[in-house]
């Protein structure tokens, strides 16, 4: 089975982080949300969540992926987050897949795991790299690593993950169960 790593914080975009978890679980995908405060944790919009561990105590060697959603303070929050700055970089050493979205490039840009094509919620490319920013693309891959912009994207960028992870098949069948269709 596949496997996903979500971590997240307090401040983080509800939209996004429960997209990715909720699709990609349809997908079958095995998904840990991964908080780096404590359990329950409480989203920018002041929704509480209780996340399935803390981010200190899972295995980062199990998964085939890690995903970090946006959200502020929840991007900064992570982009300071030494552990997972250290489980990002292991990721990239190991060419496994990497994903953000929203001002989530923000902290992949801190660990020195972002590539050189990127995509992120419009202005925050500021903080990162402006010149090899994609303005014009939801979803920019480059590589192993995969970003979006935004809450309006999280959709597109999961199934994007799903795609990666499961193949086109399972793409195909989560996208239209979803009634999905693509901007």
């Amino acid at each position: 089975m596949s496997t996903l790593l979500v971590p997240i914080s307090n401040g983080f975009e509800e939209i996004e982080a429960l997209t990715i978890v909720d699709v990609c679980r349809r997908a079958d995908i095995e998904v840990t949300l991964a908080s780096i405060n404590e359990i329950e944790i409480v989203g920018a919009h002041n929704i509480t969540i209780k996340a399935d561990a803390l981010l200190k105590d899972v295995d980062a060697d199990a998964f085939d992926m890690i995903a970090l959603p946006g959200g502020l303070p929840n991007a900064f929050n992570l982009a300071k987050d030494e552990l997972l700055k250290t489980i990002l970089q292991k990721f990239k050493k190991e060419n496994r897949y990497i994903g953000a979205i929203c001002a989530a490039p923000f902290a992949l840009h801190t660990a020195n795991v972002l590539n050189d094509k990127y995509t992120c919620y419009p202005s925050f490319e500021q903080k990162i790299d402006s010149s090899t920013y994609v303005e014009n693309e939801i979803v920019v891959k480059d590589d192993k690593v995969i970003t979006s912009k935004g809450p309006a994207t999280a959709m597109q960028f999961a199934l994007e993950l799903v795609k990666i992870l499961k193949g086109e098949e399972s793409f195909t069948k989560v996208r239209d169960g979803l009634l999905f269709k693509a901007s």
